[in-house]
């Protein structure tokens, strides 16, 4: 979920890497004939969730299911159109120095309940956010709006940030430092308005069902039946209603199982569908046009750093380090097309001063090595005085993806470093309710993009992030993220950002496992899906069924 600047967005640039093995992939032979998956008169679609949304709060938002929801259901003040650019969504107009920002919002900027978007909407949302009482996981993300950290950590009241209404359509925005991504900020769901007294009026249940939200995007959720359905309509409230086709998205399957999603999609039930490796192969054998998109998101192992956890040991994470091979999960476990094999906290797509950020600053390389795997393992037992290391805990999904992964590193550690890996599979919400309780030794975790700046990536594990799900604190990682932050020159932020990169390998705070890929179907009567890598995806906000 994230930004762009004037450069071509990422996705363009790994599609043409990935060009041979697109054309290897679509081919298109006898159609799926579709009876349920789209409806051209209604201009209605179908389609699934994997999960459902744990909350749909912007302010307590953090994952991707929810900022899919969001991203149809609600507008901040800019937005991302179809070539991956920013234009404006509440706001028509911006100025951006390296002190403040200003908006001038529509006067057609309106709720679904008829009223006006207003600047106080967003003074009030961005408050709570980092109103320490609330407790917004992505408080850090305001962090460059002048006292939001001190607001934050409880030494300012909320009233004190840096953002005020002028009138009900201008809103003003001091700056703590110059950040020259502040405008890719607000286009992320946690910069999204809130009208203070609807807000109020729901307390705690705000967000929790379809009639406790206030929606001004292009679509409103017209129902919401826990762990089964969400049905989202055309908000006819919106400013610009006149380009939003579809009437209706209908999502009443809910389903983590690939091979069940396959089956709804083969069965003319859904409109849209990711493949695994395993309903890959079946649908190259149907001869199904499947279409490849490189999502952009980095996938990793994550440790406990916390105190008193075996994994907080750095010896004991290079001796994983070195035998977790990356190319062999994918070659062997992944298997999805397009899918990379993890080498850096900074996926390939990121970009540098004048390229590539991975090509101006190469990644240092991993040594695979068992034996020296065992020598890290050997120190890390004698520094813990310990006669032999107890079983590990394995936090992950309920998928059969997240299961078949959870094996492989089963086996590899059991085999390679003697290591009882125990597996503790959960489904989406309460993993991450574990995740940030930190109940785990090692965690299968991810992070996609939420604005196009290299900082999106780089701040992740710092020491205040509370993103940073297994807490490592390290003042070196602290002081770069600073540097990158405060400077303007590019090639110092850059240089700040591969110190960081060197750190999270030498330090083994993560192991990368790979940039993922994905490959899925579409109906070939839905035109104007919009796949992105920073922002919402997919999105179909400008889609449309057309006739067979």
């Amino acid at each position: 979920m994230s930004k762009r600047e004037q450069l071509p967005p990422p996705r363009v640039l790994i599609k043409a890497m990935l060009a041979p093995l697109w054309l290897l992939c679509c081919t298109l032979l006898a159609p799926l004939a579709m009876a349920d998956a789209v409806d051209v008169a209604r201009q209605k679609i179908t389609l699934l969730l994997g999960q459902e949304p744990p909350s749909l709060n912007s302010i307590k938002a953090t994952d991707q299911v929810s900022f899919f929801i969001l991203g149809h259901t609600h507008e901040g003040l800019l937005r991302y159109d179809a070539q991956g650019q920013l234009v404006g969504g509440v706001a028509r107009d911006w100025k951006l120095d390296d002190r403040s920002a200003t908006f001038w919002l529509r006067d057609d900027a309106r709720w679904s309940d008829g009223q006006p978007v207003t600047a106080h909407d967003f003074v009030f949302a961005w408050q709570r956010v980092v109103d320490p009482a609330v407790a917004s996981e992505y408080a850090s993300i305001l962090y460059p709006i002048k006292n939001a950290k001190a607001i934050s950590e409880g030494r300012l009241p909320p009233e004190q940030l840096g953002v005020r209404a002028l009138d009900e359509r201008t809103l003003q925005v001091d700056l703590e430092q110059p950040t020259a991504y502040f405008l890719q900020l607000t286009a992320f769901g946690v910069y999204l308005p809130i009208r203070e007294d609807f807000y109020r009026a729901q307390g705690t249940r705000y967000g929790a069902e379809q009639d406790r939200l206030l929606y001004n995007g292009p679509f409103r959720l017209a129902r919401w039946v826990h762990g089964a359905r969400l049905t989202l309509v055309k908000n006819e409230q919106y400013w610009n209603r006149a380009q939003t086709v579809l009437n209706e998205i209908d999502l009443p399957y809910v389903t983590s199982d690939s091979t069940a999603a396959y089956n709804l999609f083969k069965d003319n039930k859904v409109a849209l569908v990711g493949l695994s490796a395993e309903e890959l192969n079946d649908a190259l054998k149907q001869r199904v046009k499947i279409r490849i998109f490189p999502a952009g998101s980095l996938f990793y192992l994550e440790f406990n750093h916390r105190a008193g956890r075996i994994t907080g040991n750095r010896h004991f994470r290079r001796a994983i380090q070195r035998v977790a091979d990356p190319q062999e999960l994918v070659n062997r476990v992944v298997g999805v097309p397009g899918t990379l094999p993890g080498r850096s906290l900074f996926p390939v797509w990121i970009k540098g001063v004048n390229g590539s950020f991975r090509k101006e600053f190469p990644a240092p390389r991993v040594t695979i090595d068992p034996n020296q795997a065992r020598q890290e393992l050997e120190l890390a037992r004698q520094q813990l005085g310990l006669e032999r290391f107890p079983p590990l805990v394995y936090l992950t999904g309920d998928s059969p993806t997240a299961a078949k992964q959870g094996e492989y590193l089963q086996n590899l550690l059991r085999t390679q470093l003697g290591l009882e890996l125990k597996i503790d599979k959960q489904i989406f919400k309460q993993r991450l309710a574990k995740m940030l309780a930190g109940e785990f030794d090692l965690v299968a975790a991810g992070w996609g993009p939420d604005y196009d700046d290299i900082m999106t990536f780089g701040d992740l594990f710092a020491s205040w992030n509370i993103n940073n799900r297994g807490r490592y604190a390290n003042p070196d990682y602290d002081h770069w993220v600073a540097v990158a932050r405060d400077a303007t020159d590019p090639r110092l932020r850059m240089e700040a950002m591969a110190a960081l990169q060197r750190l999270v390998i030498e330090d083994a705070v993560i192991i990368p496992q790979y940039e993922s890929g994905s490959v899925y179907l579409q109906h070939r009567q839905l035109k104007g899906v919009v796949r992105r890598v920073i922002g919402t995806d997919p999105d179909f906000t400008q889609a449309r069924v057309v006739a067979p």
